[in-house]
């Protein structure tokens, strides 16, 4: 699709972007993004004692599942980035790459903040990605899940009224659209290394 020259209207946002509710869903973040502290709590408490459990056990064939996993995932991220880069494409060609990093566009359009929200939600899922580590009694590398909880924690931080660090946008879900861009080439690898 060509976008320059174009008008954002011409971006096709699908029905069910145009009808998430991204009042109610920044309200419900806002309330809750606290959360994030107990779900890494209980992912260190159960890779651990997962750990733990498994020590004097063979580890698991999970080949199929894990390809399964991974392959939903980086699906996910694919349909994540296409969806969000073609907002940015757009912003680029038509604006520049000053108003690309500085538009609130990207958080307001339906598009992005539909994706946005999957994104942070997305987080509490891929914690599952350890779950096939300590059951196939791989070594479970420090910054797995280091990695895990940080983003888990700044993706929620993100929707708290005063917004996330560093950013200081709080009416909004803050990602990182790059981000994603990054995680469906993790998934992949997995999925490789899966087969």
């Amino acid at each position: 699709m060509a976008l320059a020259g174009a008008n954002l209207s011409a971006l096709h946002e699908y029905d069910f972007e145009r009808r998430f509710d991204a009042q109610d869903t920044v309200r419900w973040m806002q309330e809750n993004w606290q959360k994030s502290f107990s779900f890494s709590l209980a992912y260190v408490l159960l890779i651990f004692g997962g750990q733990y459990v498994m020590k004097e056990r063979r580890g698991y064939n999970l080949r199929m599942p894990l390809a399964l996993w991974s392959f939903s995932l980086a699906l996910f991220s694919i349909l994540g980035i296409m969806r969000t880069g073609e907002y940015m494409r757009f912003r680029l060609s038509t604006s520049g790459f000053k108003q690309s990093v500085c538009d609130r566009g990207f958080y307001t359009g339906p598009i992005c903040k539909f994706w946005a929200f999957l994104f942070v939600m997305s987080k509490v899922l891929e914690l599952g990605d350890t779950v096939f580590i300590v059951l196939r009694k791989q070594k479970l590398l420090f910054l797995h899940w280091y990695h895990h909880i940080t983003v888990l924690l700044y993706s929620c931080a993100g929707s708290r009224p005063e917004g996330a660090p560093l950013t200081g946008h709080g009416d909004h879900l803050h990602t990182d659209p790059a981000d994603g861009d990054g995680h469906h080439c993790d998934h992949l690898g997995l999925l490789l290394d899966a087969g």
